[in-house]
């Protein structure tokens, strides 16, 4: 019988975000993979009591909370798996951290390396902790589990790990539930958003290029020729013209952000929404001309996966994770260069209807080769070969 541990505390938090959800997903699928399952026992280690929405308790499926908290990773993890080495043939954190000392041959877990090319982005304490740990654990694990080719490619860089150690697991995405049409027409209202579109859905923070993409919507409206900036009549046919829809939590370093909004001579026409409850995120979607994913470095991309699920074309960028998310489904753009966003804007808002539909099948096509499932496959046969 195969007995595995898995660190369970990336999942056991009530608002889920990024890797948050991630090790939800990954240690849901790997329950329902071993459900019938005899050779397979999973212990999930817990910093602190279980949450109600993770998997249930059954004969090969148990939770133990290990103490204390404080310094659980580094302290009360390391000394359960020294005292229960022979319960346990191999442990997996679906995180960057790894114990310093494990009696236990582990399977370690990478999102991206966004610290090592934008370490002003970060707080320092959480920098030192991803350097560090990260570097130690890639170093030590059995595997690596990492969600793109492009984020292993970054670490056999980075880390000078063989492309054999480390294994593409791919997130994905599904719209557990959406609001009914009269709580979204009241969302509408409610954030002003009466016209189409363009959107940003993220974290308003400094590496998602937000100010490149203002910059290109200002040069989107001027070539629009529906627009006059310097006009301070504002038409019907002004009213009309599509906004700029900037959703998201307002994140960390993002003053600047703020202020180029605030500067721009358009910001009548650009919607800061605040965070937006996942409720009302695919009808965000739905009623956008495209949706905007210009960023100077993604692990993944999730808002592009999401974007086409909903039949809504992506524009992004260029490099990093996002081509071999998007592929042919969308708008590739560079990143730093305004003129070529607003050029994609200007196609998505002026495509013909029969194209439109080729974008769609092309999209539905795409986002299906993003699974949960297919992805804890590939950890549970990763962990069962490195028994």
């Amino acid at each position: 019988m195969l007995k595995i541990a898995i660190d369970g505390n990336e999942a056991n938090v009530q608002n889920r975000v990024g890797s948050n959800t991630y090790a939800f997903m990954i240690i849901s699928e790997i329950y329902k993979l071993t459900a019938n399952r005899k050779n397979i026992d999973v212990t999930i280690l817990l910093s602190s009591e279980k949450l109600a929405d993770l998997p249930a308790k059954r004969n090969n499926w148990r939770y133990m909370v290990l103490g204390p908290k404080k310094f659980w990773t580094q302290w009360a993890l390391p000394i359960h798996l020294f005292l229960h080495q022979k319960d346990y043939q191999i442990f997996f954190t679906p995180s960057h951290y790894a114990p310093r000392i494990s009696s236990v041959p582990y399977v370690s877990s990478v999102m991206d390396l966004a610290y090592l090319h934008y370490p002003k982005q970060f707080r320092a304490n959480d920098l030192l902790q991803l350097k560090n740990w990260t570097k130690y654990s890639v170093k030590n694990a059995r595997k690596i589990i990492t969600i793109s080719k492009f984020s292993k490619k970054e670490i056999q860089t980075h880390y000078h790990r063989l492309s054999k150690d480390i294994i593409v697991a791919n997130p994905s995405f599904q719209f557990v539930h959406s609001a009914p049409l009269e709580e979204v027409k009241a969302f509408f209202k409610e954030k002003g958003i009466k016209n189409k579109y363009f959107l940003y859905l993220g974290t308003l923070q400094p590496r998602k290029n937000i100010t490149t993409l203002i910059t290109a919507y200002e040069e989107f409206l001027r070539k629009s020729a529906a627009y006059n900036l310097k006009s301070k009549n504002k038409s019907q046919k002004q009213i009309g013209e599509p906004n700029l829809v900037i959703a998201g939590k307002i994140g960390w370093l993002a003053e600047d952000i703020l202020k180029r909004i605030e500067d721009s001579p358009v910001k009548e026409k650009i919607i800061l929404t605040g965070f937006v409850e996942d409720k009302f995120k695919r009808a965000l979607y739905q009623n956008a001309i495209a949706s905007l994913l210009v960023s100077l470095y993604e692990g993944f991309g999730i808002p592009a996966l999401e974007s086409m699920q909903t039949g809504t074309i992506p524009i992004v960028s260029d490099d990093s994770s996002l081509p071999e998310v998007v592929d042919k489904a969308g708008f590739l753009v560079k990143a730093n260069n305004p003129h070529e966003i607003s050029t994609a804007m200007m196609k998505a808002y002026q495509m013909p209807y029969k194209e439109l539909l080729k974008y769609k099948t092309a999209m539905r096509r795409q986002a299906k080769k993003f699974s949960w499932q297919q992805s804890a496959k590939i950890v549970l046969k990763t962990l069962e070969n490195e028994k």
